[in-house]
Parts: C-alpha cells; sequence; structure tokens
C-alpha cells in the first residue's frame, strides 16, 4: 500500500495519457470510421447509391480487419507504423494501432445504425425533391443520431480497454502502468488501483454518453 501511494504521480501520468490516447484515436478513428460507415450504407444494394462492387471490396475490407484481436494486431501493424516513421512502441504507436482497429470497427456500428432510419422516411424526402446526396449528408444522419451517440459511446469504452493492452508493447498508459509496476513487482494494490480508474473513466464515458443519447431521443 506504501508503494502504491509513492506511485501516485505516475498513476496520475498514466490516466493522463490513457485519456489522450482514446481521445486522440477517437477522432482519428471516428472521422475515418464515419466515413467508410457512410459509404458502406450508401453503396449497399437497395441504398442511395447502389454499387456491388464498391460495396463487396470496402465490405471484405472490413471483414478482413474487424474481427482480428487488437493484440495481435498490435504486433502486425508494427512494420507498417515503422515505415511511416512511428517508432513500433509507445504512444504514437498506440495511437496509430488503436486508430487503424477502431476505424473499422466504427465503420461496421456506423452502417449498422445509418440502417435504423425507416425507409419511408427517404421516401417521403425524395418525394419531396431531396437530392440523394442531401439525404445522405443531412437527413440520414440527424435520424440516426441517437443511436449513433449510443455506438460511438460503446466505441470509447472499447478504446479504453485497447489503451490497456497496448500496454503490452510498452505503450503508455495505465496498461503499462499496472504491468511494470503492479504485475512484474508483484503488487496487487498498484494492479487494482489501475484497475478502478479504468472502471471510473468507464462509468463517466457510458454516464454521459447514455445521457446524451437519451436527450437526443427526445427530440
Amino acid at each position: 500500500m506504501d508503494r502504491l501511494i509513492d506511485l501516485l504521480p505516475q498513476l496520475w501520468e498514466a490516466t493522463l495519457e490513457t485519456l489522450y490516447v482514446a481521445t486522440a484515436a477517437l477522432i482519428l478513428g471516428g472521422l475515418g470510421g464515419l466515413v467508410l460507415g457512410m459509404a458502406l450504407y450508401a453503396t449497399r444494394p437497395g441504398s442511395l447509391f447502389p454499387n456491388r462492387v464498391v460495396f463487396g471490396i470496402l465490405n471484405v475490407i472490413v471483414n478482413t480487419f474487424r474481427p482480428i484481436p487488437f493484440i495481435i494486431l498490435l504486433a502486425a501493424v508494427q512494420p507498417l507504423a515503422r515505415g511511416v516513421g512511428i517508432p513500433g512502441i509507445g504512444v504514437p504507436f498506440a495511437i496509430f494501432a488503436i486508430t487503424i482497429a477502431s476505424l473499422f470497427a466504427i465503420s461496421r456500428i456506423v452502417e449498422q445504425n445509418l440502417l435504423t432510419v425507416r425507409p419511408g422516411v427517404i421516401e417521403a424526402a425524395r418525394a419531396a425533391g431531396a437530392s440523394r446526396s442531401r439525404i445522405l449528408f443531412r437527413l440520414i444522419p440527424r435520424e440516426a443520431l441517437g443511436p449513433l451517440a449510443l455506438g460511438y459511446t460503446f466505441v470509447v469504452v472499447a478504446l479504453v480497454d485497447m489503451t490497456a493492452m497496448a500496454g503490452a508493447v510498452a505503450a503508455g498508459g495505465l496498461g503499462e502502468f499496472a504491468i511494470n509496476y503492479g504485475f512484474k513487482q508483484f503488487n496487487p494494490w498498484v494492479t487494482w488501483a489501475a484497475v478502478l480508474v479504468i472502471v471510473v473513466i468507464v462509468q463517466a464515458v457510458q454516464f454521459l454518453g447514455n445521457g446524451l443519447a437519451r436527450r437526443i431521443l427526445r427530440r
């Protein structure tokens, strides 16, 4: 317990690293996943811009990368990271790897949530003279905003989990803190302190996300 008190500055620093990595990956992967998810939705058969070839290619790409366990993906993308000038360890690498993992997961979540928009709403908009582009970029995201808020909340929770796993490759954050100061030094107090901080972060994110989704759905 005394050792944990001595490590409080490192715990605080690790918490900030976790929040920084998760936020950066959410911005990069969230935007990329939104674009890819909308492309999947728009090009699927029977949608606004149906294109079997484009949809088939995008679908195969997403289905190829999405099921890869993150701990394996960490090792797999290290050569790619080094190829673009990013070290294979540390916070920049964690952001790089988590962004790739989240991009494909988010794209599928976005696609599935956009599919919740009722066809009658789209048909009414087209009957009123709205263009397909206007429907895709304005009407559909607005109609699916509530489910999207819940979907992105789930993603943020998953990102925090990924940052912890990234600690296995010296990628910083609470995962590396728990491994170096808790697991390797046989100090369960330190390990459980990191777990407690992660639980608090996840609970806060889930609470805020649920509240935002409720406000959106009430409109």
